[in-house]
């Protein structure tokens, strides 16, 4: 089963405010102009699409999967616009896009980036330091030990002082392939 479909069958996990949306809208996982793509064949064939189109896809920070492909069709293009709406990591495809490097490597290749970036932080699927305290902060007597493993260094040694200060105080922030016992 896709996501959407996980999403379309659970309307009891929604808000309020999706709820009224939803109770307005026949089908808002889709309308006449949209077409789910399946299986990679019809994911190969959107690159030579004549015309307008927007293709959704997951990024994964633009490191992995189908994005690459049509990145590499689309980035050399200034008719083209790529839309970043989440955080992208520190030297990954997705960065490198939101800093508008000029070249751009991708499958070994590299592209001149002449497409435009545009970016909305705001639908990141990560927590942000404010929501991991808060996620803390109710068990913070009870927590032994807290590994920091996924974030920029900066970030993760800010949060790590952060959660020392206020408990739990035994953070740990391991580097790359360290084995940590539990």
């Amino acid at each position: 089963m896709n996501a959407t479909e996980v999403f379309r069958r659970h309307p009891e996990c929604y808000d309020s405010e999706v709820l009224e949306f939803l109770s307005r809208d026949v089908d808002p996982f889709g309308f006449s102009l949209l077409t789910y793509i399946r299986d990679l064949e019809e994911s190969k064939r959107l690159n030579h699409h004549p015309g307008p189109c927007v293709i959704l896809s997951a990024s994964g920070m633009c490191e992995a999967g189908r994005v690459l492909h049509h990145l590499a069709h689309a980035v050399g293009d200034p008719r083209n616009t790529i839309l970043i709406i989440g955080f992208q990591a520190e030297n990954t495809l997705g960065r490198r896009l939101v800093e508008r490097q000029e070249r751009i490597k991708i499958f070994g290749d590299e592209y001149h980036l002449r497409a435009e970036v545009a970016t909305i932080n705001a639908l990141s699927a990560h927590a942000d330091q404010g929501e991991l305290l808060a996620w803390v902060d109710p068990g913070r007597g009870r927590i032994g030990k807290v590994f920091l493993v996924h974030g920029e260094e900066k970030n993760a040694q800010t949060l790590a002082g952060i959660l020392a200060e206020r408990g739990p105080h035994n953070v740990v922030i391991p580097e790359p392939s360290e084995r940590c016992d539990l």
